[in-house]
């Protein structure tokens, strides 16, 4: 995933990831007070849809928008670039800053690593079949 987004479309993906599908007359009733104008928010929605991030159906006489990239994948990619820009490409550097910081503290690390290794046990059973 190349693009990025701005915090206000974060906002209004997070809209989406949360409600599911929507127009944009819905999108707007759910944005918090001062609301922006219909006209704003189609603007910012088109940019979503060029970047990939929102599709499109058409119904009656408007639009239904439905996401096309996960919450979880666009994380995934975000914390990726992180890690690779400060971090030489290295999680292990970002798990250590966390815990020289005291962000994550031994216990949860080992929890961490059981988590780890429960899930590997499950793909490689998962592999058999």
């Amino acid at each position: 995933m190349k693009e990025k987004l701005t915090r206000k479309e974060e906002d209004l993906m997070a809209i989406f990831w949360e409600k599911g599908d929507m127009c944009i007359r819905e999108l707007v009733d759910s944005l918090p007070e001062p609301r922006p104008s219909y006209t704003t928010v189609a603007t910012q929605v088109k940019f979503l849809e060029d970047k990939g991030f929102l599709g499109r159906r058409p119904l009656a006489n408007t639009f239904i928008y439905h996401v096309l990239v996960s919450e979880r994948s666009y994380r995934g990619s975000t914390v990726g670039d992180v890690v690779r820009k400060y971090y030489g490409n290295s999680y292990t550097s970002l798990v250590s800053q966390f815990l020289e910081e005291e962000k994550l503290d031994i216990e949860d690390l080992r929890e961490l690593i059981r988590e780890v290794e429960k899930g590997s046990k499950q793909s490689l059973g998962n592999n058999d079949k």
